[in-house]
């Protein structure tokens, strides 16, 4: 039985929480929906561990029934693709579990994952996120894009009408337009207490929508109310609640601003709501290291080795993402892609130079840390060496 979005949209939902706590606060895009079909991808090599269905949050046949529907029934805004590329003659059991739609074949060069990346996304990522090394094994890549117009396009403001610390950066922002094609409202919701929200509609099917809370709520808690306005609470069987103006307090908040007139109406209770919303235009580029145990990514490359009868293996796994939102539509792209390696190289003859390194002068030194989240790749200590300590002294 073929499965449906309302059944995992929770699991997608709950997985994009994973992916954007690992990528941090900063600005970024991503695609959790990308990353999550690479990892039903890597579900389709096997295995007795549970930890890729817990990452999926489904299990793995199921992810990858829902895997196969995307690939083989393409929306018509949204580009999806998939490939597994293999060296190995023992992934064939890898191979023959996925869906019709992936493409298969030999491990094409570097020049040509840079090709199918630009392909697959309609040419909004240049280059495959991986340099894939001589000793990758197999290569498994998804990809996403989507090129949008609004039904009904924004109409320019000056940037300070946005206000807040936005609108002193910009010298024109965003305003829904009178007519069809663009929703606004406040919410409440469990995790982030009122949130002003703006669906933007294409006219290709696609939905756009904003979700911003009061300055102090965190961004996990942001991101999740944004999943369940624009439909994780229907689909888990609630609704949205939407706040009446009329029960909000007048004047200026951080979020909106209410006023109050008196004009002709056509509601029965004498009563009408009207709501526009102003937003700044943006657009992002982002390289997110998917390595994070969170993700599923360590195991999945662990079912892959066992299922190659590699002993010895690593691996890599990443997204190069970007979006673009403008006065007159959307574009974003996303390529997610991994590969395992053999962990070694083969010898060759060659000629073999060794140099003995001093540190006899002063010297900097620079701690940064790794591992994924918030903390990968910033700089944590640093310092100039210019009174060194004996070896054999404390701690020596």
């Amino acid at each position: 039985m073929p499965v449906t979005a309302a059944e995992t949209y929770t699991p997608i939902a709950r997985y994009a929480g994973r992916l954007h706590a690992v990528a941090g606060g900063a600005h970024h895009v991503a695609s959790p929906l990308g990353a999550w079909l690479l990892l039903a991808l890597c579900g389709a090599a096997g295995g007795s561990s549970s930890d890729i269905d817990d990452a999926l949050g489904v299990d793995r046949d199921a992810a990858l029934a829902f895997a196969a529907d995307l690939l083989g029934t393409p929306h018509d805004a949204v580009l999806p693709a998939a490939a597994v590329w293999t060296r190995s003659a023992r992934a064939d059991a890898l191979l023959r579990r996925l869906p019709a739609a992936v493409e298969t074949g030999d491990l094409p060069g570097q020049d040509r994952l840079d090709a199918w990346a630009r392909e697959h996304t309609l040419g909004l990522i240049d280059s495959f996120p991986l340099q894939v090394p001589p000793t990758a094994v197999v290569v498994l890549a998804t990809a996403l894009a989507t090129k949008v117009s609004w039904a009904t396009p924004f109409d320019l403001v000056p940037g300070a009408t946005l206000g807040g610390p936005f609108g002193g950066r910009v010298v024109d922002a965003l305003r829904t337009p009178d007519g069809q094609g663009h929703r606004q409202f406040v919410a409440s919701t469990g995790g982030a207490g009122d949130v002003i929200v703006h669906t933007a509609r294409a006219r290709e099917g696609l939905s756009v929508t904003s979700v911003a809370a009061a300055p102090d709520v965190p961004a996990a808690d942001v991101l999740a109310a944004a999943y369940e306005v624009a439909g994780g609470a229907a689909v888990a069987g609630g609704t949205v609640v939407k706040r009446s103006l009329f029960d909000l307090p007048l004047g200026e908040g951080p979020l909106w601003t209410i006023s109050e007139r008196h004009a002709p109406v056509t509601a029965a209770s004498g009563r009408e709501e009207r709501c526009a919303a102003i937003l700044p235009a943006w657009e992002a580029k982002s390289d997110l290291d998917l390595g994070h145990p969170d993700l599923g990514f360590p195991v999945g490359a662990r079912a892959i080795a066992e299922l190659l009868g590699l002993t010895e293996y690593d691996y890599e796994a990443r997204q190069s993402a970007m979006a673009r939102y403008t006065r007159v539509g959307f574009e974003a792209a996303a390529v997610s892609a991994m590969f395992t390696t053999t962990g070694f190289s083969m010898p060759r003859e060659g000629v073999v130079r060794t140099a003995e390194l001093r540190f006899a002068h002063p010297y900097a030194v620079v701690a940064v840390a790794s591992g994924g989240g918030a903390w990968d790749g910033v700089p944590v200590f640093s310092g100039w060496v210019a009174e060194p300590s004996p070896a054999s002294g404390p701690g020596g």
